[in-house]
């Protein structure tokens, strides 16, 4: 996910180093591609230098080029710095912020295949002059928009992602929600239909993931939320309609991919919930993930395998001598992948997408339970007996099991009831009328059903085993 906005309307930045060097969040997603989507990385890399990849793997890099860094750096960054820049985060609670992330998967409706990067870029430009956004330009391919603190960019597959401003209500991020899918229908109607009659947005975006930023007031905030989302997580895409049903028997295929990708860098991260747990361990653990790349004069140098710890050192191989900026810090972070990451603020990660009118869902459950000093404290008294096995556990089983998967002396179900009403209590704690936001959650757990079984029942049932009805089942 390209250009990941900062959320809050800005950081209190204590040190020289990071006022000199800080822009503006990014993120530079790592997913595993279908097989079928080979040839299209392939010639997207051809396209943009924005798209890298490792030749023999199916996994690729995408994003808008980072910001060049201020200045270049002169002394070695130490640990300190890289602490001050996660607790750099910290804010008053009147300052928190909701900021919302969503994919769209554009494909042809007569063959159901992906939008070539031709047919993307035709689209971002409509919208840059319907509507009014900046084009994000990398040499002569655009590659992503800007207006505000929004951005749109595009994901490996083709993806069309808005990432949110920074929003204090629920109402206000799901106008944003319906803002971006509306300029997005209209365009792809105005400029394709007449020409090839196979595309167009109103049928043929469906969501792929989505998630949600929060913020924090203190280091013991962090930790709080931090521990709580991790709990969580797995319950959340268990009984949320942002699991698709698939034929392989998984609930969530997103889900049970992460829990294969590179264990380096993704997981439930026990060492959170250890007594010793703060900034300065969450950059230890950063800084063990081995690199990607370091983005310099608008190029990606390939660092795969390589140590954050040694770059620091001025002993990176492929830059002998070069010390890193907090820049390069920030893309590092941006290549970690657990179900909650921190930033300069916590990223919910853990939900796959799901149709329009559950978009709002995400944000609202989390809301609910993270900016509510009530409903926080319950969840955290919840969880506290928790053992890391359970958790583990949770995490590997919900996505074949949903809220079905046992736990203790019973369901996931009889656990979420309790979380989403802690959620609904919390929201309406608020004071902003946002409740309405979380009824499909409620009616997935008040029947024990997800959307994703409700998927498998049509593929084994109405539609033949086969999975190309679900492309209209779930399109916009």
């Amino acid at each position: 996910m390209a250009l990941l906005f900062q959320v809050g309307p800005s950081h209190c930045i204590r040190s020289d180093k990071m006022e000199a060097s800080i822009t503006k969040d990014r993120f530079i997603s790592f997913p595993s591609l279908p097989s079928n989507s080979t040839e299209t990385m392939h010639s997207l890399h051809s396209d943009s230098a924005g798209v890298w990849y490792k030749r023999g793997h199916r996994s690729v890099i995408h994003a808008s080029p980072p910001t060049e860094d201020a200045v270049i750096a002169t002394e070695p960054l130490t640990k300190e710095d890289l602490v001050g820049y996660l607790a750099s985060g910290c804010k008053p609670k009147e300052k928190w912020r909701i900021g919302t992330e969503h994919e769209k998967f554009g494909f042809e409706i007569k063959t159901l295949r992906p939008m070539k990067y031709e047919q993307i870029a035709e689209l971002l430009n409509g919208i840059a002059e319907r509507f009014d956004w900046d084009k994000i330009m990398e040499g002569d391919n655009i590659i992503g928009l800007k207006q505000g603190k929004q951005s749109i960019s595009l994901e490996p597959g083709g993806q069309f992602e808005l990432s949110g401003a920074p929003l204090e209500t629920l109402h206000q991020t799901c106008a944003e929600v319906n803002s971006h899918l509306y300029q997005g229908r209209y365009e792809i109607m105005r400029n394709y239909m007449p020409k090839v009659g196979s595309l167009g947005l109103d049928t043929m975006f469906r969501t792929c993931t989505v998630q949600v930023n929060l913020d924090f007031s203190s280091e013991a905030d962090m930790i709080r939320k931090f521990r709580a989302g991790l709990a969580l997580q797995p319950h959340y895409f268990a009984n949320s309609p942002f699991t698709e049903g698939k034929p392989n028997g998984y609930l969530s295929m997103r889900s049970h991919i992460w829990t294969d990708t590179d264990n380096n860098r993704t997981g439930m991260l026990p060492f959170v919930f250890d007594d010793s747990f703060g900034f300065e361990q969450y950059v230890d653990y950063a800084l063990d993930v081995p690199m990607y790349f370091v983005y310099r004069a608008k190029k990606y140098i390939d660092c795969t395998g390589m140590s954050f710890r040694d770059f620091m050192s001025g002993k990176l191989p492929p830059l002998p001598g070069e010390l890193p900026t907090l820049n390069d810090w920030e893309n590092h972070l941006t290549t970690i992948f657990p179900e909650v990451r921190l930033k300069r603020y916590l990223e919910m990660r853990g939900a796959d997408g799901g149709p329009w009118r559950r978009l709002c869902a995400l944000p609202a459950f989390w809301v609910g339970i993270l900016y509510d000093e009530v409903s926080l404290r319950n969840v955290t008294d919840l969880i506290a007996d928790w053992t890391p096995e359970e958790r583990q556990m949770l995490r590997n089983k919900v996505p074949k099991s949903g809220l079905k998967t046992p736990f203790r002396d019973g369901l996931l179900r009889h656990v979420a009831e309790d979380v989403v009403k802690l959620a609904k209590d919390g929201l309406e704690r608020r004071g902003f009328k946002e409740t309405g936001f979380l009824n499909e959650v409620t009616e997935v757990v008040r029947t024990g059903i997800t959307p994703a079984e409700k998927l498998l029942d049509m593929y084994h049932g109405k539609w033949g085993q086969s999975v190309n009805p679900v492309f209209e089942e779930l399109l916009y």
